[in-house]
């Protein structure tokens, strides 16, 4: 009898246990899954986006504005323009450019469509407060808010 009264604690302390075990892990492992599919969606989303830059040019109304036309060529829309970081200056000495506030900033417009979708082209103009030297190179980047980015560099011709 003392044999039966023991292997049932022990089989109800072994349930207890395990239960204990389990809800205690349980939450980790499906944490660690819905971080697993968040990241695997960010992950997707910045393969699946690209841009290219197509052309650059100085204004032609004016010295001290830059045009870059930039390409989505990924398979994605690239959502909130606005939050895109623009990077622009003299080769060497560039700087962070906010978007459509103060002196300097950029704007933007979609050419070919209403939203910047995969196919679509962005015309960035960058205004400045310095004028743009002929013969001088100038760097341009520009980087989504997924962390997908482009350069160029170019020369003004006037």
């Amino acid at each position: 009898m003392d044999k039966a009264i023991v292997t049932t604690l022990l089989i109800v302390a072994g349930v207890i246990a395990a239960t204990m075990l389990f809800s205690a892990v349980y939450p980790a492992v499906i944490q660690s899954s819905n971080a697993l599919v968040g990241m695997k969606a960010r992950i997707d989303e910045r393969f699946s986006s690209q841009l290219a830059v197509i052309h650059a040019c100085t204004s032609p109304d004016y010295t001290d504005v830059a045009l870059v036309w930039v390409k989505n060529i990924g398979a994605s829309s690239i959502k909130a323009v606005e939050r895109c970081d623009v990077f622009f200056g003299p080769e060497g000495n560039y700087q962070r450019i906010p978007h459509d506030s103060g002196d300097p900033h950029w704007e933007y417009a979609v050419e070919n469509d209403t939203y910047w979708k995969p196919g679509s082209t962005l015309k960035v103009t960058v205004d400045l407060s310095y004028v743009l030297v002929p013969g001088e190179r100038y760097f341009f980047k520009m980087t989504t808010p997924n962390g997908v980015s482009t350069e160029y560099y170019f020369s003004p011709n006037r």
